[in-house]
């Protein structure tokens, strides 16, 4: 019985994460979402509380369950281009006649809804100095499914196609017999489950600790961590990138807070999560012909996050603000980027990292409580891009930047028990990321990329979510 409640928790949370902010949930829950994910000095609800600040989870006096599920869509689209000149046949890369025309393209993401749901309790006692919680979110994920490219300039074997449209073809989907990628997904999530304390050293001063158990899977299809099998020109047989099922991976870390309330309305906060530190992923890769394709190993871990939060609550109105920094610069997996060298000192193909750099990010939430049992709340998150455009090429897996969003939530509170919460969620990633095409076979001294001139590779994207909560209060007893 207990192995099947882990094995449908794991499930249910592996339905589909999306992050916002690079690949970190801007909030979690209801409630917290609807203000932006500001939350580290202003504790609306359980789930918010325990994300961002675990000592923030001292204001609550009662036992409280609370359960939220969102509706995600996303809308990614993967766009790229050849100049004039180059010509991609069944074998190499390299210049074409210089009649090869223009080639640009675009393809969008099939995907379709994912969920995210986040569970939360908490146990408080009035007059106690001691809080406890447990919680199980999704706290990061991305993931994409782009087609392969169907007009195409030729067949794997060479021949033209005298109905290609060069403007209507997106070289970096074609089949990989044609150097694109041809079918590109990837599908990535992270389950933390966490145990909160909070501890109030007065009325007015609370401090929290958080250990976090973290799970994670990850595919990639093709996977490019793998070292492709080259032409037969350069020693191969032409096989490309292996594809890679889903694989999991298991971390651990923590994270800390402190939380101030003046009394008068005025309240602070802070907090700091650590590196969340993942064994490796442990990947059992396949040619796109069936045969097998040597494993590999790749550690991705999550970054640290450092939360500075002002709340301020007046007559009938909330107000939060939180800002973060996000630090992907030294977090495995994110800091390295480029090429693997071979022993032979020459590219094997593989790619080492994303490349990724620290990132802020700005989240403010006003909630306005002058209607009964019908509060409101409106949010806004800002996050900066972690991609330096010279590494876009390596993120094409993993497209989920969006710069503004933009939230809308209410509750209504049944009775003292029972309260439902909704907030609709959209954003956009503020125009494209974009960069050059790379490749290993074209790195020289002065090229140490591979970059292609003259090419280019963008993503942009939007999203929309509604999601749905439930909380419950549990009632006292009440002695004769």
């Amino acid at each position: 019985m207990k192995t099947s409640f882990i094995k449908l928790t794991v499930l249910l949370f592996s339905l589909g994460m999306y992050a916002q902010t690079g690949h970190i949930m801007q909030g979690v829950g209801s409630i917290n979402m609807s203000m932006g994910g500001a939350a580290t000095a202003q504790p609306l609800d359980i789930s918010g509380a325990m994300h961002w600040n675990p000592a923030a989870l001292s204001v609550f006096d009662d036992k409280i369950l609370k359960f939220d599920l969102g509706f995600f869509f996303s809308s990614p689209e993967l766009s790229s281009s050849l100049p004039s000149g180059l010509l991609y046949d069944a074998g190499d890369l390299g210049p074409g006649s210089p009649a090869s025309p223009p080639v640009y393209g675009s393809t969008k993401d099939d995907r379709g809804v994912s969920y995210m749901p986040a569970l939360s309790m908490v146990w408080g006692k009035e007059n106690s100095k001691h809080t406890f919680g447990v919680s199980a979110f999704g706290i990061s994920g991305f993931g994409v499914t782009f087609p392969q490219e169907t007009n195409l300039p030729m067949d794997i074997n060479g021949n033209p196609n005298m109905e290609w449209n060069p403007n209507n073809s997106n070289p970096i989907n074609w089949p990989q017999g044609l150097n694109g990628f041809g079918h590109l997904e990837s599908d990535y999530m992270l389950l933390q489950v966490s145990g909160t304390y909070a501890y109030e050293l007065s009325d007015k001063l609370s401090i929290g600790i958080q250990p976090n158990f973290n799970y994670a899977s990850l595919t990639l299809n093709p996977n490019p961590i793998a070292s492709p099998d080259f032409p037969a020109s350069m020693g191969g047989t032409g096989k490309g990138y292996p594809k890679a099922d889903s694989t999991p991976a298991f971390g651990f870390g923590a994270q800390f807070g402190i939380f101030y309330d003046s009394g008068s309305g005025l309240k602070l906060g802070a907090s700091y999560k650590t590196n969340q530190t993942f064994g490796a992923f442990e990947f059992d890769n396949t040619y796109m012909d069936g045969t097998d394709a040597p494993d590999v190993e790749f550690q991705m871990d999550y970054p640290a996050i450092m939360s500075l939060g002002l709340g301020y609550s007046f007559t009938d109105f909330d107000f939060a603000l939180d800002f973060r920094r996000v630090f992907y610069e030294s977090t495995e997996g994110f800091e390295a980027s480029g090429w693997e060298i071979g022993d032979n000192g020459y590219p094997t193909g593989a790619v080492k990292g994303f490349g990724w750099q620290d990132i802020s990010i700005l989240s403010v939430g006003l909630q306005y409580k002058g209607i009964n049992r019908l509060p409101m709340r409106v949010g806004y998150t800002y996050s900066g891009n972690p991609i330096d455009e010279d590494l876009a090429f390596f993120s094409t897996p993993a497209t989920a930047i969006i710069k503004n969003a933009y939230q809308f939530g209410l509750s209504y509170e049944i009775n003292d028990a029972w309260r439902l919460d909704a907030v609709y969620h959209y954003g956009d990633s503020d125009g494209s990321t974009e960069g050059r095409i790379l490749d290993p076979r074209q790195i020289t001294p002065n090229n140490p990329l591979g970059e292609l001139p003259g090419t280019s590779v963008s993503y942009k994207m939007t999203t929309s979510m509604a999601m749905f909560g439930i909380n419950y209060t549990f009632k006292k007893k009440v002695k004769d």
